[in-house]
């Protein structure tokens, strides 16, 4: 899995091209109003430039549109692509975005909420027949969504997030359960979160909720601490990250429990093959979603995929 930071179709025409030839398998684009390609045009660029290559949201803020207009415009791009679309859903998190756009940026509990209906919602309209819903954030009236997807009953849904409700709600609802560091004050992430007891217990969360369908629940974890680094010797990036983080944060962590973390992949290729290989074992992980870099780890996917 990986993704671009291309600004033009060009760039993003030979990021994606690249990305395929690599052996990766997903290629994401993130949703922000920042300075990025908007994401859903984006992705219909990206399927018609490649062959297998499957396309999703890295992921999109609910709140920026309602979810009526989210499920034709998934059904159109599962449509275009031929079924090759992974729906990612979070409940935002930027509070600057919302203060420039002028977006009510509620406390989390209620952007939370109004996820858990928007997931019913477009679940309800990608079904067949007309769908109603009533609730405290949106309301549904003999409504139908066209067209439908090529994947049914809906494209994969993948759920982003850190904490407890969000971690149940994608073992309730989600296919693919992407772990994220939950965000703290000032928008920080809890360090401890991202090392491997936190992704256990987010990971634990989701799968009592999951009840029988935890078996088939896949989970990905990413890379938002650091850059994927290929080195023969990663203590010196590690050791100037335990560095940054006790200066920054005021938290003490090891180097050892750095290594540990299934969001930082630093090492020889051999050392990342066997993390991955590790984390599949111990946590269920099975896939890895490269933010940037994705030349270097690309030894890596090699390996795991055979090639």
């Amino acid at each position: 899995m990986s993704g671009s930071g291309a600004l033009d179709r060009r760039s993003l025409v030979e990021d994606a091209r690249r990305i395929e030839a690599l052996g990766y398998d997903v290629f994401f684009v993130a949703d922000h109003l920042l300075e990025q390609l908007a994401p859903l045009p984006a992705l219909v660029s990206v399927a018609e430039a490649t062959a297998r290559l499957r396309v999703g949201t890295f992921v999109l803020n609910n709140d920026l549109r309602h979810p009526a207009v989210v499920a034709q415009e998934i059904t159109t791009i599962d449509q275009l692509t031929g079924g090759r679309l992974e729906l990612g859903l979070g409940a935002g998190w930027n509070q600057p975005e919302y203060d420039r756009a002028g977006i009510p940026f509620d406390r989390p509990g209620v952007r939370v909420g109004r996820m858990e209906e928007a997931i019913r919602v477009l679940k309800g309209l990608m079904g067949d027949g007309p769908f109603n819903f009533e609730g405290a954030h949106y309301q549904i009236r003999e409504m139908e969504c066209w067209p439908k997807p090529v994947q049914r009953p809906h494209p994969p849904l993948i759920i982003g997030g850190g904490g407890r409700r969000v971690m149940r709600l994608a073992g309730r609802e989600a296919q693919i359960l992407s772990l994220a560091p939950m965000i703290g004050p000032e928008g920080r992430p809890p360090v401890r979160d991202c090392l491997a007891e936190g992704v256990e217990e987010k990971i634990r969360w989701a799968r009592e909720a999951a009840d029988g369908r935890a078996a088939n629940l896949e989970i990905v974890t990413y890379t938002p601490l650091l850059p994927v680094t290929i080195t023969d010797d990663p203590r010196p990036v590690l050791r100037g990250v335990v560095d940054l983080i006790r200066e920054a944060y005021g938290v003490q962590v090891t180097e050892d429990e750095l290594l540990d973390s299934p969001h930082i992949f630093v090492g020889t290729v051999d050392a990342l093959v066997e993390k991955c290989l590790a984390l599949r074992e111990r946590f269920g992980i099975s896939a890895v979603n490269v933010l940037g870099r994705f030349e270097e780890f690309a030894p890596v996917v090699g390996r795991l995929s055979g090639a």
